[in-house]
């Protein structure tokens, strides 16, 4: 029976070829994109499990209200693991790193230095902690030392050409000696340590062992014994403050109590965050590698969910659109003594054959698009075909689908009364829309929803680029790691600006794109108690900052670099005004200082004030800032005036060999790299415009369905209309106003959805569109083209049909 079954399934499917392959591609197209998603959501879910003992080992993070300012934090003080190692029982081990971001290395036998784009000091417990191996080297003892150092197998290679380099040397920066003790494997894709390839011994961090809880640089992460009840372990946590901070704080603010500092309104608090939750719900600023995001997941999950819904809708729809065609079959079987039970397992059988070629369509197409897939989401997945696990959840999968697909038309027409199909009579549920209007309805609402997802996050895209920013970023270069130009840094800076093309340079790490970034306390002259404390960033510039960037004075001046007496002043902005209580002009003269410990502080007196920038993402709100005139040789952004970008550049790197030989020429743009600050919000807004183009496209596919079904249902209607008469105009219009109907009640009902959950996404940023009736009109008239194109076909062709031939059907 099964055979048979298998056989009239091919024989039945082969008969009706269009319908066929219109669902075999509705299902393979939604399947593979779901299964596109599945993966890379699966490896995002993921994330940092492969370590050893994943599930027990967390991150003390901090929140801190203080100056001003609202902090959360993934760094914390150097004493922290050591003090909750010592005083807590559950701590089994601990571990820190200490990010030192991209430095120059090179073979001590060699001159041409190799830049690591991602440093960092590590503890001599970090292999333990995580459960590494090295593949050269004792991780005992491979980062007990100072000046020693572990690279992954990548970093060996390009530095050594071999993996067996233990006891050879590398110079950081042109300066330090470092021996290397060991060798690992490169980190997985989905784990916090991907991008690291150096890690060096904390041993040689000096700050890593003094005992100060204000400056918080260090991830520390923690292994708890198992078991460990969380909630009493935060209790001990919070008493950290009392016991550790403030006595260290009362150093520089005498008299300060817990009360006090509770009754300013300020607060530090800790607590702990699983290492496997790190990568998609942490919301620290800071993180030791590129986030993800639980709201995104969610949103693909949606899309991932109902594309496959979709595609199965579809099956169902024009199964059902079918069923007119096949009711005398269903008479005549009946009628030849087939029950109720051999239909459906024999319409169930043709939409498993279905579903099985699509599912292996749906293979092919995702292993064809998985690179295109991995290049708009920044990833690096892979189809796993040597999993077993990954074969059974297809067959899981096509059996599952396979049901839901094939169940409503095979219960649907299995039931028709076999007098009634013979003589033509219309069957029950074929002359009512029912659940396949119904099912058309969800279809184009789901599509409506992801076009106004499109157009919010390309619309705030473009708000972004469009906003003034508040500083000029075009034709902005930046030159990284000038500090390798030793000191030569001043001089190559004139020689650059001796370039006609060039028309000024400023030589500073702190750009406002991702740079370096500092941080500390200031107190007014004359309030310096913690409650008057003011949370500022602090930038170390030069007199040509100003000029370069042009950053606008609203009062005061700009540094003179020939001023001792600017060495102590300082120019803020806007922001740091409403901390101080001050208006512009008021601001200036007024003394700041970071040091309130007995003996005589050091003031930077304020000579002006510079309008607001934005030197965070627009995610964030612009915060207090203060500009110093001092020594920064991280970078050199360089203002030109010619669109021959190839040429200058061509100079500079000329100017670079002969200033810094052997040095790695690297730099970038600076409205480039303020773009990358927002790379994945575009790789969102790409990732919802090709599902959203699929979602419309199996939509079209299930409107396309209904109107065959309808243009099938109502022949000898047209016919007789025809007849009296009517113009194909007039019947088209008829034919297609019934589905407009169903898409303006979806437009309906999805437009406030898309509103609500769509203004959600756009809480992450503190600056931001507002949702207007443009983006949901837009909306709304696109889809209704987009169906009135999909039902205009069928219905000009039922239209324009001979009415001779329409009377003589049933």
């Amino acid at each position: 029976m099964i055979r048979s079954y298998i056989k009239m399934g091919l024989r039945g499917l082969k008969n009706q070829t269009f319908f066929t392959l219109i669902n075999t591609l509705g299902l393979a197209i939604g399947m593979a994109g779901g299964l596109l998603i599945a993966l890379y959501i699966y490896e995002e879910l993921n994330y940092d499990k492969m370590f050893a003992d994943s599930d027990r080992i967390h991150r003390i993070d901090m929140e801190i209200k203080f100056g001003g300012a609202e902090i959360k934090s993934a760094e914390t003080a150097p004493p922290l693991a050591g003090t909750v190692k010592r005083d807590f029982p559950e701590v089994e081990n601990t571990t820190r790193f200490r990010i030192l971001g991209s430095n120059l290395f090179r073979n001590v036998k060699k001159t041409d230095n190799i830049k690591e784009l991602h440093t960092t000091y590590a503890d001599s417990t970090f292999f333990e902690m995580f459960g590494l191996d090295l593949i050269q080297g004792n991780k005992e003892s491979a980062l007990q030392k100072p000046n020693t150092l572990v690279m992954t197998r990548t970093a060996a290679e390009n530095h050594f050409g071999s993996v067996d380099v233990v006891g050879k040397k590398l110079l950081l920066n042109n300066k330090e000696t470092y021996l290397v003790t060991g060798v690992m494997e490169d980190l997985p894709e989905n784990s916090f340590l991907k991008d690291y390839s150096i890690f060096m011994a904390m041993a040689g961090n000096v700050a890593s062992r003094e005992d100060i809880w204000g400056g918080n640089n260090y991830f520390t992460f923690i292994k708890l014994s198992p078991g460990t009840n969380l909630d009493n372990f935060q209790l001990q946590l919070d008493g950290l403050l009392e016991k550790y901070v403030l006595p260290w704080a009362v150093k520089t603010f005498p008299g300060m109590t817990a009360e006090s500092f509770a009754a300013s309104g300020n607060y530090i608090r800790f607590h702990t965050i699983p290492l496997t939750d790190i990568h998609l719900h942490s919301d620290n600023k800071i993180e030791m590698s590129q986030k993800g995001n639980i709201q995104n997941i969610y949103i693909l999950s949606f899309i991932g969910f109902f594309l496959v819904f979709l595609a199965s809708v579809n099956f169902m729809n024009l199964s059902t659109a079918n069923s007119l065609k096949r009711a005398k079959e269903v008479g005549i079987r009946k009628t030849l003594g087939s029950s109720r039970r051999q239909l459906i397992i024999q319409f169930l059988t043709e939409s498993g054959l279905v579903v099985f070629a699509s599912m292996i369509l749906a293979v092919i197409v995702a292993y064809i698009a998985m690179p295109f897939f991995n290049d708009l989401a920044g990833r690096s997945i892979s189809i796993p075909f040597d999993e077993p696990i990954f074969y059974a959840w297809l067959i899981l999968i096509t059996i599952i689908l396979g049901l839901i697909s094939g169940s409503y038309p095979a219960f649907v027409i299995s039931k028709f009364v076999p007098v009634d199909t013979l003589k033509g009579i219309r069957v029950q549920g074929t002359s009512k829309w029912n659940i396949r209007s119904f099912l058309v309805v969800f279809q184009f609402s789901i599509a409506v929803f992801l076009i106004v997802g499109t157009l919010v996050v390309f619309q705030q895209l473009q708000f972004i680029q469009g906003k003034d920013l508040g500083f000029d970023k075009e034709q902005v270069l930046i030159i990284n790691d000038t500090y390798a130009a030793g000191e030569q840094i001043d001089a190559l800076r004139k020689e650059i600006l001796n370039l006609s093309a060039v028309q000024n340079a400023t030589v500073s790490s702190f750009m406002p794109v991702p740079s370096s970034r500092s941080s500390t306390s200031f107190f007014q002259e004359g309030k310096m108690d913690q409650q008057y404390a003011i949370q500022t960033q602090i930038w170390k510039v030069d007199d040509h900052y100003l000029n370069t960037l042009d950053l606008e004075l609203i009062s005061g001046r700009n540094f003179n670099g020939h001023s001792i007496a600017d060495s102590t002043a300082v120019i803020i902005n806007e922001s740091t005004l409403t901390t101080l209580g001050l208006n512009a002009e008021e601001a200036l003269g007024v003394r700041i200082t970071q040091e309130v410990e007995l003996g005589e502080p050091l003031y930077y007196n304020i000579i002006g004030v510079v309008k607001d920038f934005h030197y965070e993402s627009l995610r964030e709100e612009i915060g207090a800032l203060g500009l110093f005139m001092d020594r920064s040789t991280g970078s050199i952004a360089v203002k030109l005036k010619t669109a021959d970008l190839t040429d200058v550049i061509a100079s500079i790197e000329n100017i670079w060999s002969k200033m810094a030989p052997g040095q790695p020429f690297d730099y970038r743009f600076m409205d480039a790299a303020f773009e990358t600050s927002y790379k994945e919000e575009r790789r969102l807004g790409s990732i919802f415009m090709v599902f959203t183009c699929l979602s419309i496209f199996i939509a079209c596919l299930g409107l396309f369905a209904l109107a065959t079904f309808n243009a099938q249902r109502r022949t000898k209607e047209i016919g007789v209309r025809k007849v009296l008469g009517a113009s194909v105009s007039e019947i088209t219009l008829g034919l297609t106003t019934d589905f407009l109907k169903l898409v303006i009640i979806s437009t309906l009902f999805s437009l406030p959805l898309g509103w609500y959950f769509m203004s959600i996404w756009l809480q992450d940023f503190s600056y931001r569109i507002q949702i207007g009736w443009k983006i949901l009109g837009f909306s709304a008239l696109l889809v209704i083209f987009i169906a009135i194109v999909t039902v205009s076909f069928q219905a000009i062709k039922a239209a324009i049909a001979n009415p001779v031939k329409s009377l003589r059907t049933e």
